[in-house]
């Protein structure tokens, strides 16, 4: 299983901008082939702070979603709003846990 954590902080004022952006590509991926799960959370301590989570079923899956359509266009669309990101990709294994990148 991979599990990808991408840690956002938009632009202060544009949070349901960026909701509103990143809805459409939140329902289509949750119907990939391969897709677990795909949420959205917001900080606690910083409402400007949010964080995808997902669970892929392998590394085919994930790359698969990285050239979806519906990923592009969000790309592209919620980009205006980003002051950074940071992307943790971790491979979990009965055996191990390995870091990907």
């Amino acid at each position: 299983m991979i599990y990808l954590v991408a840690t956002l902080t938009i632009k202060p004022g544009f949070l349901p901008d960026f909701i509103d952006a990143a809805r459409t590509c939140i329902e289509a991926t949750r119907q990939e082939p391969g897709c677990i799960s795909y949420d959205l959370h917001q900080s606690q301590t910083d409402e400007n702070t949010l964080v995808f989570v997902e669970r892929w079923e392998d590394q085919a899956s994930l790359d698969g979603h990285f050239n979806a359509e519906h990923f592009k266009v969000w790309r592209e669309a919620g980009g205006p709003y980003f002051l950074s990101r940071k992307i943790e990709i971790v491979e979990i294994d009965a055996d191990k846990v390995k870091v990907l990148s």
